[in-house]
C-alpha cells in the first residue's frame, strides 16, 4: 500500500488529508480554521498536529503540499503569504522532508488546484486550461500541453492582480482596481463595509443595505464575502451591487487572459463561486464581451470544490513517486 500525504495551507484554513496512491476516496481528512492573528508559526504546529492524527503508525511515500502564497516550487521555499504574517522565505520543503524522511513538492494553491482539477476534476481530457481559485484573493494556475506551466520565475497565472479599473480602491500588491481588489472575498466585505460606513443612508431604499445590517446585527466588522452573497441572494440591491462589479472584475479579466493564451477552459473554484447564478452569469457574459469573438473558450465550475489544493497534492505526489 503506497500512502500519499496532502497539505493544503490556505488563507484561512488548514486541511491535510491521506490517501492510497491511485484511490479516489480519502483514507482520512482533517481540516481546521487557520485562528484570528496567526502567524507561520501557529499554523505549521496546527498542520502538524493535523499530520500525526492522519498518519498515525504509518507513513506516506510522499507529500504534495498546497501553500496560499507565492512560492519558488523549484526549492520549495515559500516567498511570503500575503494573509498570514511570517512565512517570508520560509523553506517549507525542507522543513517537512528533515521531520518526515519523505520526498515533498510545495507550490503555490492555484498552480497545485489546476493540476488536481486536470488529473481529477472539470480538467481531464483537456490540454490546456487555466484555473481560477477567487476566495480570500484570487489566483491563477496553468496547464498547458498537459503539464503545470508556473513561467520563468514561477509567478504565471496570476491573474488577481491584473488592473481591470485602474481609477479603483487600492488592493494590497500597492496597485488600483485588481481583480483580487474587487473579487475576492476578503474585499467583497470591505467594500460593502465601506460603502456602509461612508453612506449610512444611501438612497434611502429598504432594500439597500438593510438585509446586510440585520445579517450583522449592525456590527459591521463581522461582515465576510458569504454573508454578502447571502444578503444579494435575499434581495439586498447594495450587496448585488458590489457582487455584480466583482463578477464584471473577474469576467475583464478572463476575457483578458482568453485573448492572450486562449485555454481550452477556465475551471472557476473558491468560496466566491458559490455566490449564486447571477454572479456566474454576469462573470460569463463579461468574459465573453471581453475575448475576441473569434476566440473560443469555456468557462465551467470546478468539480473538486474545496479539495481542489489536496488533489492537486495528491497528483505532484504521484509525479515524484512514478519518478522515483
Amino acid at each position: 500500500m503506497t500512502l500519499i500525504l496532502a497539505l493544503d495551507f490556505g488563507g484561512t484554513k488548514l486541511a491535510a488529508a491521506l490517501v492510497n496512491a491511485g484511490s479516489r476516496t480519502w483514507l482520512r481528512y482533517e481540516r481546521r480554521l487557520s485562528p484570528v492573528g496567526a502567524d507561520a508559526s501557529t499554523d505549521l504546529e496546527i498542520m502538524r498536529s493535523l499530520i500525526y492524527s492522519l498518519l498515525q503508525d504509518t507513513k506516506p511515500a510522499a507529500i504534495g503540499v498546497s501553500f496560499g502564497g507565492p512560492v519558488d516550487a523549484s526549492t520549495g521555499t515559500v516567498r511570503l503569504s500575503h494573509h498570514v504574517a511570517g512565512w517570508e522565505n520560509i523553506p517549507l520543503k525542507a522543513l517537512l522532508e528533515d521531520e518526515f524522511s519523505v520526498p515533498v513538492d510545495v507550490d503555490n494553491d492555484a498552480n497545485i488546484a489546476a493540476l488536481g482539477e486536470h488529473r481529477f476534476g472539470a480538467g481531464q481530457g483537456y490540454d490546456s486550461l487555466f484555473y481560477i481559485t477567487v476566495s480570500t484573493g484570487v489566483g491563477g494556475g496553468w496547464i498547458l500541453n498537459g503539464q503545470p506551466w508556473r513561467g520563468a520565475g514561477g509567478m504565471a497565472g496570476e491573474i488577481g492582480h491584473i488592473v481591470v479599473d485602474p481609477a479603483g480602491p487600492v488592493c494590497l500588491c500597492g496597485k488600483r482596481g485588481c481583480v483580487e481588489r474587487l473579487a475576492s472575498g476578503r474585499y467583497l466585505a470591505q467594500n460593502v463595509r465601506e460603502i456602509l460606513e461612508s453612506e449610512p443612508q444611501r438612497r434611502g431604499g429598504l432594500r439597500d443595505g438593510e438585509v446586510l445590517r440585520g445579517l450583522v446585527g449592525d456590527d459591521l466588522t463581522l461582515l465576510t464575502g458569504q454573508l454578502v452573497s447571502e444578503a444579494a441572494a435575499r434581495g439586498d440591491d447594495l450587496a448585488k451591487e458590489v457582487l455584480d462589479k466583482a463578477a464584471w472584475a473577474l469576467g475583464v479579466g478572463i476575457g483578458n487572459v482568453a485573448n492572450l493564451m486562449n485555454p481550452q477552459r477556465f475551471v472557476l473554484g473558491g468560496s466566491v463561486m458559490k455566490a449564486g447564478e447571477d454572479f456566474w452569469q454576469v462573470v460569463c457574459q463579461v468574459a465573453r464581451e471581453t475575448a475576441l469573438p473569434e476566440v473560443d473558450f469555456e468557462i465551467v465550475p470546478a468539480l473538486l470544490g474545496d479539495d481542489a489544493p489536496l488533489w492537486g497534492g495528491v497528483a505532484i505526489a504521484s509525479m515524484t513517486i512514478s519518478n522515483l
